[in-house]
């Protein structure tokens, strides 16, 4: 429980032993603003002595009557507990230093394009390019890369392709890019060590987690390549620091550093969200923790209503507010940066695509009439526009394809003609009811459907659409289709009675068939050139058979007649419309990899993800067994112990231990919930995932591992603390060099690698591997020390337990020129 007399909950646990508790610093992460008072705050307000020491220390109220010798006992403490953040600071530079070291070692290698930098290096490409992309994350993380590459003098050429393609020859910066995710990994490791301290336990604790994400093969893996996921995690790690902290400061509401710590916790919830919506998640284990928060401050009485007020408003603000504005913001800064057409201009509106430089579409005629040549685009999906091309269906009537085309292009002409004469004398509009034929100008074919089936959507109540004719024939009634206006454009009524460019949304019903022409995000084979499927569907959902007219032509219009163009959206608009695409495509990526894996195998770490296999060597994510297992199991021994103690409760049967059960209670439950609410809401997605999206809720199981090792070794002493805290640490390191060759690419033979699948499930490729070590170094140059041992050493280092012979070669060599050197005398 924290202390009411310091800043820091430097304080001794009720029966605990002080000589044992030296660098135990208990810190419940539950608020304490519920017990909060007026008369509390008034004397807050009366401190004014200053100590010498530290002033967030402070907590001396000169206007009560203190004994001297407790002043001097508080100034006593307060130097101790100066001494201990010193001593904070010096371990977590260590610790710091020693990431740069497992993260940044070979880093360079490989040497070609990694797993899912296929994308996020494509992504800074395209930034720097300043080309529109559609990407279902957030944008904050690739730009972050993206400036990275700038600043390191790429310029945009390389395209990241392919999985296995070369960097060097190319000129590619992409150590930088690598390296400013490494040291978001590598940031990682001090905020474990400090959110543990921070929230009130033991150094050793903090060590042990610290170095359990330092040491876990995976996070290695992961942090080492352009990927989002380092940025995310340390946003993720460093937000859940900030609300630790303050929590830190509910003695003192509404001062400045509760007020601080409050408004970097919504900083960093916007900063998070705005890499992943894995963010998402973020926000709501705060959230939990703030619902928890205001409620035991909602039943306290003697807080006055005013003052919950206070409170509430203060968290809407910094929890709500700030979240949103930053990851609006994030928008702006990635719409500024993309300015120009690209890629991804086949995701957006037609109306989206007009305030993208070279993409905007010229004025055009408002009205419609008979002989008008006509783009006619569908609504319903971002298939594009209806097309044709002379290329026949393989099957069915064999005529020529009908399609969606999602570009601009001469086969999207139709003109649209009377249903008994394509003779046009004069100016007639098109009506609501009217029956029309259409012709596809370069064919001169009419749009035509009859009753066969699609060759793709096989079914009843689908009718295959073609386009049909040849000179001499007229045609028949199979080419006949009655335009319904079935939405308008409020502030255009004409639009309601009359075809209208881009104002009239209208259905084409076939007038035999009673269909409606319909189309649907199917894909045709490659004899369709993958264009967008079309057919005629009889009781078709209204917005997947509707359509409208974005451009037309006709001579017979007079020279001042209407114009009409897309309305270019403001910033809201585009950024809805852009979060409402990102998430519909993430939701459509269900097709399969070879590598996804569901949510129940994460835990016990069941399989991993193949990144990369070149050159005999494999880089492989798999997490250290161990690091996984073991914060699996504290996560299960928490929530065992929380239902026995729950049930001997009920029975009036309490286990207070000596006032700690609450803290390590509250403070393991914090982070426990954590964890599930970065785990659970995966079993809800139908999309593909992988092993990294654990990662969040890893960290957060490594932290609920950090509480319960705080528990176990409460009673030890210091020294006897330590080597449990060393033992632990030194069993992780073990397994963690067990599998250095995947997680660095490092040389393997064949056998080692096959020794090392400790699960079935376990897939990593021990074929790419060589038999021998020996056959790596076989290309280096013979009688060259130097490179001897450095082949020495990274054998050594890649874990395997044979020692190649150049280990041999180089004493010799070493010894030769011993005999061989001059005396010094």
């Amino acid at each position: 429980m924290t202390s009411r007399h310091s800043s820091l909950p430097y304080y001794q646990p009720p029966g605990s032993q002080p000589s044992l508790q030296k660098d135990h610093i208990p810190l419940a992460v539950r608020d304490d603003s519920s017990r909060t008072t007026a008369r509390s705050n008034d004397m807050f307000r009366q401190r004014t002595f200053k100590k010498p020491y530290d002033d967030d220390y402070d907590d001396i109220d000169l206007s009560m009557d203190y004994d001297s010798k407790l002043v001097k006992a508080r100034q006593k403490r307060s130097l101790a507990e100066s001494a201990a953040r010193k001593k904070d600071w010096r371990i977590s530079i260590a610790l710091t230093l020693w990431a740069c070291y497992i993260r940044l070692w070979k880093i360079g290698q490989p040497s070609s394009v990694v797993f899912d930098e296929v994308h996020f290096g494509g992504f800074a490409s395209k930034y720097i390019k300043t080309r529109f992309f559609m990407d279902v994350h957030p944008p904050l993380a690739k730009m972050l890369i993206a400036l990275v590459a700038k600043l390191s003098g790429f310029d945009g050429s390389f395209d990241f392709k392919d999985i296995g393609k070369d960097y060097i020859e190319p000129g590619v910066p992409y150590v930088p890019m690598r390296v400013f995710c490494a040291l978001n990994g590598i940031l990682t490791v001090p905020i474990a060590y400090w959110t543990l301290r921070s929230a009130g336990h033991s150094v050793a604790a903090g060590v042990v987690a610290a170095l359990m994400v330092c040491y876990e093969n995976g996070l290695i893996t992961n942090n080492r390549h352009i990927l989002l996921d380092p940025v995310l995690l340390s946003f993720t790690a460093a937000t859940t620091l900030m609300w630790v902290n303050f929590h830190n400061q509910q003695h003192r509401p509404f001062q400045f550093w509760w007020y601080f710590w409050l408004t970097l916790t919504g900083l960093g919830l916007g900063l998070t969200v705005s890499c992943k919506w894995v963010g998402l998640f973020t926000i709501a284990t705060v959230g939990v923790s703030t619902i928890k928060n205001l409620w035991e401050i909602w039943g306290d009485t003697r807080i006055p209503l005013p003052v919950f007020a206070r409170h509430f408003g203060a968290r809407a603000v910094c929890l709500i507010a700030i979240p949103i504005i930053t990851y609006m913001f994030m928008f702006v800064i990635h719409f500024h940066s993309l300015p120009n057409s690209g890629e991804g201009n086949g995701f957006m509106s037609p109306e989206f695509q007009q305030t993208l430089a070279g993409h905007k579409l010229a004025d055009t005629p408002i009205d419609i009439a008979y002989g008008s040549k006509v783009y006619i685009r569908h609504m319903a999906t971002r298939g594009g526009y209806l097309h044709s091309h002379p290329h026949d269906y393989p099957s069915g009537s064999k005529q020529q394809q009908v399609t969606l085309y999602p570009h601009r292009d001469s086969n999207n002409w139709w003109t649209l003609y009377k249903k008994d004469s394509e003779q046009v004398t004069g100016i007639e509009y098109i009506k609501h009811g009217d029956v029309v034929r259409v012709v596809h100008n370069e064919s001169n074919k009419r749009l035509h459907s009859h009753n066969h089936r699609p060759p793709v959507t096989d079914l009843e109540y689908h009718n295959e659409v073609s386009a049909y004719g040849f000179p001499g024939f007229d045609g028949d009634a199979n080419d006949y289709w009655r335009v319904e206006i079935v939405d308008h454009d409020k502030r255009d009524p004409e639009s309601k009675d009359r075809l209208r460019t881009l104002h009239s949304k209208f259905r084409l019903v076939h007038v035999l068939r009673n269909c409606a022409l319909f189309s649907h995000s199917v894909k045709l084979p490659d004899w369709g050139w993958g264009q967008q499927e079309v057919t005629c569907i009889n009781n078709g959902k209204l917005p997947k058979t509707t359509w409208y007219i974005e451009s037309t032509e006709n001579e017979l219009l007079p020279p001042d007649t209407e114009k009409v163009n897309y309305r270019r959206p403001g910033f809201l608009a585009k950024f809805l419309e852009l979060n409402k695409v990102m998430w519909d495509v993430n939701k459509g990526l269900t097709a399969s990899h070879p590598y996804d894996s569901r949510p129940e195998s994460w835990p016990l770490l069941r399989r991993g993800i193949n990144f990369w296999g070149k050159d005999h060597r494999h880089l492989y994510l798999l997490g250290n067994p161990l690091i996984y297992w073991a914060a699996t199991a504290s996560i299960a021994v928490y929530l065992i112990f929380r239902l026995t103690f729950l049930l001997l409760d009920k029975r009036g049967i309490h286990f207070n231990f000596g006032g700690l059960r609450r803290f390590y209670d509250e403070s393991a439950g914090f982070f426990l919930v954590g964890w599930a609410l970065h785990y659970f809401p995966f079993y809800l997605m139908g999309r593909q995932l992988f092993l990294h999206h654990y990662m969040p809720a890893l960290y957060y199981s490594i932290l609920v591992f950090g509480v319960s090792f705080d528990l176990l070794t409460v009673r030890l002493v210091s020294k006897k603390r330590i080597i449990a805290a060393i033992v632990t640490i030194l069993c992780f390191i073990y397994v963690y060099r067990q599998f250095v060759p995947l997680t660095y690419g490092e040389p393997w033979t064949k056998s080692a690698c096959a020794e090392h699948k400790w699960r079935s499930t376990w897939d990593f490729d021990c074929v790419q591997f060589h038999d021998d070590l020996s056959t790596y170094y076989a290309h280096k140059v013979p009688g060259n020390p130097i490179g001897k041992m450095q082949d020495a050493l990274m054998s050594y280092f890649s874990k395997d337990r044979e020692l190649p012979p150049e280990v041999g070669e180089l004493a010799n060599i070493v010894s030769d020129a011993m005999q061989n050197a001059p005396s010094s005398s």
